[in-house]
């Protein structure tokens, strides 16, 4: 059974006026990956630094192998943090920007040169020990802030955006590498970010945030197929949201159409939304579609065409290799099985 290296329990916080977690549980198991995901102001950096020592909780309390340990400053804490600004030492190369905590724990220096080398292979840059930090790129300098916060070999490391300041294709390799350095290593990683790609990338867990509460948690698949709410479906891709009623097990009616589906547990004709991803409605003649509307534009994705629909008054967006013309009549067809039905909860 995987135990829980970090607990969360009945977190609340505020700055002011501003209850920014409420009530905030939740347990991080050892060794995985873990994401704090939402929008900006949703509490996400926050449960970070109270984590890490950087912010108290006005209530509740902070467990560490089932130690108390809310009232530690963070240089108590066996965790280190990596910024979205790296804070690297601009007066010291490479090497000694690496030894600094070692050489603060008066590590002997044997030990110091030993370790420094397995974090700069960890991060595959061999040779670089006296390379000053102003010559670095920005995917490199991240690199070392990860070696110095490693190489003091904590149990867990915390991750506050740390990919923001990269451009697309560097942050794209940074994810694999970060979850690459996550599993060579075998420790906990709890990452913050708004990016859902990030997200659904690199994590074991997905923790959805937003107005200081717990949206939904579970794996990126879950996250991703099975949305809780209609939050959660909006945040994570694109989404198809509509009214709908649930009139009885496995049968649903939304635009104004009965559909079979493959949810069931609902008050007869409860009022619920329903969501269909772009990539899940099938194209096909309009004479032969569930629904069908007018084309209203088209935009290519690289891999596919985003292709937007006015089916009676209501937009549909819809994904496919193929495009289709605008102005013209499409017909679509929805399975059962990528018809996901939710709850009404306000956001």
């Amino acid at each position: 059974m995987v135990e829980n290296i970090i607990e969360l329990k009945n977190i609340s916080k505020s700055y002011e006026e501003n209850r920014v977690l409420d009530n905030f549980n939740l347990d991080i198991k050892k060794n995985e990956f873990l994401t704090l995901l939402g929008p900006s102001g949703c509490g996400k950096t926050t449960t970070l630094k109270i984590i890490a020592g950087f912010e108290y909780a006005d209530e509740g309390s902070v467990l560490f192998e089932g130690k108390e340990i809310s009232n530690k400053p963070p240089y108590e804490r066996p965790l280190n943090t990596v910024f979205q600004k790296y804070a690297l030492f601009p007066h010291m190369d490479v090497y000694e920007n690496i030894a600094f905590g070692l050489k603060i724990k008066k590590t002997p220096k044997d030990q110091i040169d030993k370790k420094v080398r397995e974090m700069l292979k960890l991060v595959a840059l061999e040779g670089f020990e006296k390379r000053s930090i102003d010559s670095l790129s920005g995917g490199q300098q991240q690199r070392i802030a990860i070696a110095r916060a490693l190489v003091n070999e904590p149990k867990v490391l915390l991750l506050d955006e740390p990919l923001g300041a990269l451009d697309l294709k560097l942050r794209q390799e940074m994810q694999t590498e970060l979850k690459k350095i996550q599993q060579q290593l075998g420790i906990t990683f709890v990452f913050v970010t708004h990016d859902q790609e990030e997200a659904l990338t690199m994590s074991d867990t997905i923790i959805v945030m937003n107005k200081g509460k717990i949206q939904q948690m579970g794996s990126p698949e879950d996250i991703y197929n099975e949305p809780e709410n209609a939050f959660v479906a909006r945040f994570i891709g694109e989404s198809n949201i509509f009214d709908g009623i649930m009139h009885d097990d496995f049968k649903v009616e939304f635009c104004d159409t009965h559909f079979d589906c493959v949810d069931k547990g609902f008050e007869k004709n409860e009022s619920i939304d329903v969501i269909v991803r772009p990539e899940d409605i099938k194209m096909v003649e309009s004479d032969k579609g569930m629904l069908k509307g007018i084309v209203e534009s088209t935009v290519f994705k690289g891999v596919h065409y985003e292709i937007t629909v006015n089916e009676n008054g209501r937009e549909w967006i819809l994904h496919n290799t193929k495009n289709a013309e605008v102005g013209s009549m499409l017909g679509m067809d929805i399975y059962p099985e990528d018809i996901h039905i939710m709850k009404k909860v306000s956001d």
